[in-house]
């Protein structure tokens, strides 16, 4: 019985079309089976439009036909969309998409010694009592398998690939699991003391609103009184950048979002925080830098320097993990677009 409680599998060629497939895939249960394939068949549509299958569905069982690349990429989204129901969690449109690149993606994967394909995708997964995630393209697979292993992971990319998101979701499972004491959460974006002196109210007050992307997160991950009363007790803390020098932060996962905005210096004392038992995650996107002209960014650098430095890691992501609005992603290449014709041109990006 495989994870998707699949009840029944066949494939088999159609007659006169040598790459063409019929898969009939029959569930054991109904519900999560209505679930699957959404309300309308919603989600079976957005399969066939994404891998230019015919997905046919009676009662509990689905037929799929199309070639047989993409007959069986649609097979293992179905697989993996419904292991994750069975495992309690709802599927959307986004869990969809995901499914089909980590789908689609299994075809560049080869399994060694016998360099057969993958059969199933296995996505990793970052879980709390309130909630798990699980990988939506090759790159957040690689990232949250980093944050498990790595003690400084550096994730670099566009926005709304989950670079932050993951790192906040994985901080929120090491304190939940007794891993990690805190969580320290960083942005460069009000490292400066007169900027935190135009904001009323306490320093909590004051940052609130540059962190709030980190807040969101760890909302979803962690239950919202649970999250105020570790606030409250330090055990969540909120560290503008200025403020970290001189500490050495032990048992915690510390957490530097925005990076690109760091200068040199403040990026080297940051990275000399680590202390025992700690983990460090930093994002950013070097390609949103809003630094003073002539001010180099303290993540180039520390890309740069750090090349190759055993246990770290760097996990680069691009437009084809943005799991947001569609249109992000056409966002995102076109603003590339336009920033390397104006390199080319010899005006600055």
């Amino acid at each position: 019985m495989s994870a998707a409680d699949l009840k029944n599998v066949t494939s088999k060629l159609e007659s006169g079309a040598s790459d063409m497939a019929h898969i009939v895939l029959t569930f054991d249960n109904n519900k999560l089976a209505s679930a699957l394939y959404g309300q309308f068949d919603e989600n079976l549509a957005r399969l066939e439009q994404k891998l230019g299958v015919d997905i046919r569905s009676r009662g509990n069982q689905l037929t799929i036909k199309g070639s047989s690349t993409s007959a069986e990429q649609a097979r293992r989204a179905l697989d993996s969309l419904y292991d994750i129901l069975q495992k309690g969690a709802d599927i959307g449109q986004s869990d969809v998409d995901g499914a089909v690149r980590m789908a689609v993606a299994a075809d560049d994967q080869l399994t060694l010694p016998t360099l057969e394909r993958k059969g199933k995708v296995s996505a990793a997964q970052i879980s709390t009592r309130k909630k798990t995630i699980y990988a939506r393209s090759l790159n957040q697979d690689a990232y949250m398998r980093a944050l498990e292993r790595s003690e400084l992971v550096f994730g670099i990319g566009p926005a709304g690939t989950g670079k932050t998101y993951l790192a906040v979701a994985h901080a929120a499972m090491l304190l939940e699991r007794g891993m990690v004491e805190r969580i320290i959460l960083s942005r460069p974006a009000v490292e400066a003391g007169e900027r935190l002196g135009f904001l009323p109210g306490d320093m909590k007050e004051k940052v609130d609103p540059y962190l709030r992307p980190l807040y969101d997160a760890l909302y979803d991950m962690m239950p919202g009184d649970k999250v105020e009363r570790a606030i409250a007790a330090g055990i969540i803390e909120i560290a503008p950048l200025a403020f970290m020098r001189g500490r050495t932060l032990a048992h915690a996962a510390v957490i530097l979002d925005e990076a690109q905005n760091t200068t040199q210096m403040q990026m080297k004392m940051f990275l000399t925080r680590l202390g025992e038992n700690s983990r460090m995650i930093v994002t950013g996107d070097p390609t949103q830098i809003d630094l003073p002209q002539n001010t180099r960014s303290g993540l180039v650098e520390a890309l740069r320097v750090l090349d190759g430095v055993p246990g770290i890691v760097t996990v680069r992501f691009n437009d084809t993990d943005v799991v947001r609005h569609p249109l992000v992603a056409e966002i995102v290449r076109a603003y590339d677009r336009d920033g390397k014709v104006a390199r080319g041109l010899g005006v600055e990006g």
